[in-house]
């Protein structure tokens, strides 16, 4: 035996012929290997099995940690411990230990990937051994075994086929294609044919649709094309990190290195410049890393991107993994497979050729609703004979069967026989009455289909099958309810120009024979009336248009990546709407492409047909090295490591294999394409709800942490600085946990803003620091700590006297600074609503979440201030203030709403410029 189950080796199967295959993998036709070594064979090659090393749970768990964000959250916690806020602490490490499970849990969807890859292989399977036919398990197949296959049973590893009668495959999980492959045992010449190429191959995990035969394994477990599909898997194991996510954990491990720098810096000038106890100058340190770090920005994010994944779910598209809520609003390119997703999956007849005369079918799908038409005018096919004729003999010679149940009507049997079926349906034929007395199946290799009926007068003969073939049995045409001589050139005319449209082609035929004929011979089938021709196609999906129209107005390309053929695959890509003019990428040229050529063509490439699982992972990985955030659809077993690799893999919930849907961000749940549109423009209003909590809260963070520093380098300048800060730790403590939950919270419920799918998808590159945010932190941030410098030295100064100190006055001045900040973080909440519209031109009571956490944040203020004295004096260090000082805080935060309205101004006139330029 000459052979290492290798990838390399396998390469070459469907390339040889059936003698020299069994003469490599020394094996025999009709009594395949000897146990002895069939024996010796499981050992060198081992199981035919997928198995895969797999971290301990443990492992997993722990690795969740290693991440800049959840530094932050921990710093957070330690802080809180330090300070005796327990509850804080609690409610962080809770935060920590959540993003650990999930992450925990989101990880594990690798192996779960893997896990129904394994079942994609069978239990048991026929097999000749020792010239015996006797049932085994499937694990326990070797290179050589002869497998003997029968209509409706799964494969069980790849085979190189030896025997083939009236043999088809459903390989629609593998190569994406919805008709089911016609088998052989002719070798392929083409070194670079794809898997739905290889005629003369079986793959593991796909059906017998049709037939029986005879095959040879030649590779097993790994070595399988789904073996491959499993390694490709495996490499993407780390799944994309979504755009929003990477970013926030880029920005915050700057967050962590600036605030501790900040904090040490702040430590040695209050201990040495600024004269404080080193006690309270490390106090004011940790204030100043609180007040910095945006401890509740993290769960916030999490129940925005949870809020908006229920949203989604009511838009029949289902989130597996959160982040993916925002990836797929910020996506620039999509790319889907063609059958199911694009297309109905069901093949439909849209052209009938008869008589000399093109008629057209409306309806798609197995509905049988639809018009035909000659031309623009509505005919009724029953009144035109050759028509009837033509589609009597498409409903006759077929074996589908149509069922029907309230407003869903399914076909059984095979997609082109259906798409006969209904067309005859939709003129208003019926089969009841008719009988049939035999039948001569189709047969690959002879591309025919015949059956016999009784008549009245005589009994009749149909035909189907490839227009070549039925024209060779024809000596006449139905033209007009006449017989006449056939005009071949016209019919074949007609046959180019159908093909053209990328439509699958049928001619039918027929011919009267005596009432004593009750079987049917090859014999019969002679000097035939040709009776006219039916085209069809799997049709686009109707809200498949519109939806690639909206994906263009979104500024997102779509982009077909099918097993079908590329003619097919143009056509089809036509009529929804993706650009077309730039050709179809084949896998063949895939295949002879370097990854830097393909890097060349994918940003002009809209369509790439009869690719393998490799190609769709490159032609995704190649999309993403340009920059692009790339969204994945599909649906079978090869869809699944693409879908692993894009940025947002998008499966198919009702054909969607499990592999797929393991490997997947998220399931649509109707498997409609245009589910995906609705699904961006909710993934756009999260981010933008998203981007308003970032620039609400790391602002008013700011803002925070610019008071505290700028106390101490004050404090040589004003005296007052030297005894207390403008607030105390547990002050920015309080304020960060109320403004989390009740201010910043609520702008997740902020509606959706009009025209979402009107604007292009935001740059990949730009960062969450970008020219809006420094500008809205540094605007914010200097107002707040001007407001609250202002109030605290207002109403503290004469508090100090030389070396007296009124000590309940100081309180009542840090007190009110403390109002000071809640009331800028109010005014600034009602102007961050929108970032561009101005607050006056906005419903104050659209959003009614924002009403209430205005109301709980006074409301709580005043009961430790007024309500609970002693709870303030005890715990919170503030005091009671007088009515009439409310005047001046006031009139001190509200200059934040009037300098946001102005900065947004400015970035109105930025943005006008910089699209001008």
């Amino acid at each position: 035996m000459n052979s290492n189950n290798s990838s390399s080796e396998n390469s070459t199967w469907y390339q040889l012929s059936a003698d020299e295959v069994l003469q490599r993998l020394g094996s025999d036709f009709d009594s395949g290997l000897t146990s002895s070594e069939a024996e010796r064979r499981l050992k060198e090659y081992g199981y035919n099995e997928l198995e895969f090393k797999k971290r301990s749970a443990l492992v997993r768990f722990l690795l969740q940690f290693r991440s800049a964000l959840i530094y932050v959250l921990l710093t957070a916690a330690l802080v809180t411990a330090i300070l005796g806020m327990w509850i804080d602490t609690f409610v962080i490490m809770l935060v920590v230990i959540v993003n650990a499970i999930i992450g925990f849990v989101q990880e594990g969807r690798a192996e779960a990937s893997m896990d129904s890859l394994t079942k994609m292989i069978v239990p048991e399977c026929t097999v000749l051994r020792d010239g015996k036919r006797s049932i085994m398990q499937a694990r326990e197949l070797v290179p050589g075994d002869m497998v003997i296959l029968e209509e409706g049973v799964r494969i069980p590893a790849d085979l190189r086929l030896l025997h083939a009668r009236n043999l088809s495959h459903d390989e629609a999980i593998l190569t994406g294609e919805s008709q089911p492959a016609e088998k052989n045992t002719d070798p392929i010449t083409n070194p670079q044919a794809s898997p739905g190429d290889q005629s003369c191959m079986a793959f593991s995990g796909t059906f017998v649709a049709r037939g029986a035969g005879q095959g040879v394994v030649i590779a097993t477990a790994t070595n399988t094309e789904i073996g491959k599909i499993a390694s490709l898997i495996t490499e993407s194991t780390q799944a994309a990190t979504a755009p929003l996510m990477r970013k926030i954990s880029e920005f915050t491990r700057v967050i962590v290195i600036s605030v501790l720098i900040l904090a040490a810096i702040n430590l040695i000038l209050g201990a040495t410049f600024g004269g404080y106890d080193f006690v309270y100058s490390f106090l004011a340190s940790v204030s100043l890393a609180v007040a910095a770090i945006p401890e509740g920005l993290p769960a916030i994010l999490t129940i925005a991107l949870a809020s908006g994944a229920r949203s989604m779910a009511n838009k029949n598209a289902l989130v597996r993994r959160l982040p993916s809520v925002e990836t797929l609003g910020s996506a620039t390119v999509i790319c889907t497979d063609k059958t199911g997703t694009l297309t109905k999956n069901e093949m439909t007849v849209v052209k009938v050729y008869t008589g000399g005369n093109e008629y057209t079918v409306t309806g798609t799908g197995y509905t049988p609703k639809g018009e035909y038409l000659q031309g623009d005018n509505t005919i009724n096919p029953l009144q035109n004979n050759d028509l009837t004729e033509t589609l009597r003999a498409g409903l006759l010679c077929n074996n589908a069967k149509a069922n029907h149940s309230e407003n869903d009507y399914q076909v059984v049997g095979d997609p082109t026989e259906g798409a006969l079926l209904v067309s005859a349906i939709k003129a208003g034929l019926s089969a009841d009455g008719i009988i049939r007395l035999d039948e001569i199946p189709f047969e690959s290799k002879d591309q025919y289909m015949a059956t016999l009926h009784k008549g009245n007068e005589t009994n009749i003969i149909y035909v189907k099958g490839s227009p070549e073939k039925v024209l060779s049995m024809c000596q006449t045409q139905l033209v007009n309810g006449a017989i006449e001589p056939l005009n071949i050139d016209n019919i074949t005319h007609s046959v180019d120009k159908l093909a053209e449209e990328a439509l699958r082609v049928l001619g039918l035929g027929y011919t009267q024979v005596p009432t004593d004929k009750k079987s049917l011979t090859a014999e019969d089938l002679q000097n035939l009336t040709f009776l006219g021709l039916q085209g069809m196609i799997d049709p686009p999906r109707e809200e498949a248009i519109e939806a690639v129209s909206k994906c263009k107005g979104a500024g997102i390309r779509v982009v077909m990546v099918t097993g079908d053929h590329a003619r097919t695959a143009k056509a089809i890509a036509h009529n929804i709407g993706i650009p077309t003019e730039n050709g179809a990428l084949t896998g063949e040229d895939l295949s002879h492409m370097s990854d830097d050529d393909l890097y060349d063509r994918v940003e002009k490439v809209s369509v790439y047909a009869r690719v393998t699982p490799e190609h769709k992972y490159r032609v995704a990985t190649q999309l993403q090295r340009r920059g692009e955030i790339v969204a994945m659809t599909g649906d079978g077993v090869n869809d699944a490591p693409a879908l692993k690799a894009a940025d947002i893999g998008i499966a198919m919930g009702i054909k969607g294999t499990d592999v797929s849907k393991d490997a997947s961000d998220m399931v649509l749940v109707d498997d409609n394409f245009a589910s995906i549109v609705a699904a961006v423009e909710e993934g756009r209003h999260v981010f933008g709800n998203i981007r308003k909590v970032i620039l609400y809260t790391l602002p008013t963070n700011g803002g925070q942490a610019l008071l505290v520093i700028g106390a101490v380098i004050l404090v040589p300048f004003l005296a007052l600085f030297a005894e207390r800060l403008p607030l105390e730790p547990i002050h920015i403590l309080w304020i960060n946990l109320y403004d989390a939950v009740a201010l910043a919270l609520p702008l997740l419920w902020e509606s959706r803003e009009p025209n979402l799918l009107e604007r292009p998808p935001r740059d990949p590159k730009e960062q969450i620091a970008n020219g809006l945010f420094l500008r809205r932190v540094g605007v914010v941030s200097l107002t707040m700590a001007a407001a609250a410098f202002l109030i605290f030295y207002y109403y503290g100064n004469s508090a100090v006297s030389g070396s007296s100190v009124d000590e309940s006055r100081l309180t009542q001045a840090q007190t009110a600074a403390f109002m000071t900040v809640m009331m800028v973080h109010i005014f600034y909440l009602l102007t961050a609503r929108s970032l561009s519209k101005s607050v006056f031109k906005m419903n104050p009571f659209s959003n009614k979440w924002i009403t209430v956490g205005i109301a709980v944040t006074v409301a709580l203020q005043m009961l430790i201030v007024y309500v609970l004295p002693s709870v303030g004096v005890d715990i919170f260090r503030t005091a009671s203030i007088p009515a009439h000082w409310w005047v001046l805080i006031v009139l001190c935060a509200l200059p934040v709403l009037f300098v946001v309205e102005i900065e947004k101004q400015i970035s109105k006139r930025l943005d006008r410029q910089h699209v001008q330029s």
